[in-house]
């Protein structure tokens, strides 16, 4: 009983120090009071439902909420922070695959989220290094997410 108002002591103690320090004007760093805080607030949240709380089902939207309001506040701050969607689909990988640790299943989405992400994040290196020369409409890496929907349909219709 004690665990299921964590969550919910969590969210009004986060949004009060965030409207309380609004209201005070102490700005932790430049841009702080806008969504992505939010974000983080609700994420830590949850992460904290999941672990104090043994609800391993809280990790994955607290891993999303908590890296999406994080990247959302670093992209334009830091030149080495990728801005592609590589980074959306690692952070929802990321959750996978805590939430699996937790769980102690369903690992292998984590992982495949993981190697599309790293994929997109390192579309160009790769390309390079595997030597792929580009040639008209001849492009092999332009079909690329026909072959991903490809593999999502097999495995959707594939019998255990």
């Amino acid at each position: 009983m004690k665990s299921q108002r964590i969550f919910p002591s969590l969210i009004l103690i986060g949004f009060g120090l965030y409207f309380f320090l609004k209201q005070a004007n102490i700005e932790l760093f430049q841009g702080f009071f806008n969504w992505p805080t939010i974000l983080c607030i609700v994420g830590i949240a949850f992460l904290i439902q999941a672990y104090s709380g043994k609800d391993n089902e809280a990790i994955l939207p607290g891993v999303i909420l908590f890296g999406f309001g994080l990247h959302f506040h670093v992209v334009h701050r830091l030149e080495i922070w990728p801005d592609n969607i590589g980074v959306f689909i690692l952070i929802i990988a990321l959750g996978f695959i805590l939430r699996a640790r937790a769980a102690n299943s369903g690992m292998f989405h984590g992982v495949v989220l993981l190697v599309i992400s790293l994929l997109s994040l390192f579309y160009d290196k790769i390309t390079g290094w595997i030597g792929l020369i580009t040639i008209g409409t001849a492009d092999p890496a332009k079909f690329w997410p026909f072959i991903v929907m490809l593999i999502g349909i097999i495995l959707l219709v594939k019998k255990k």
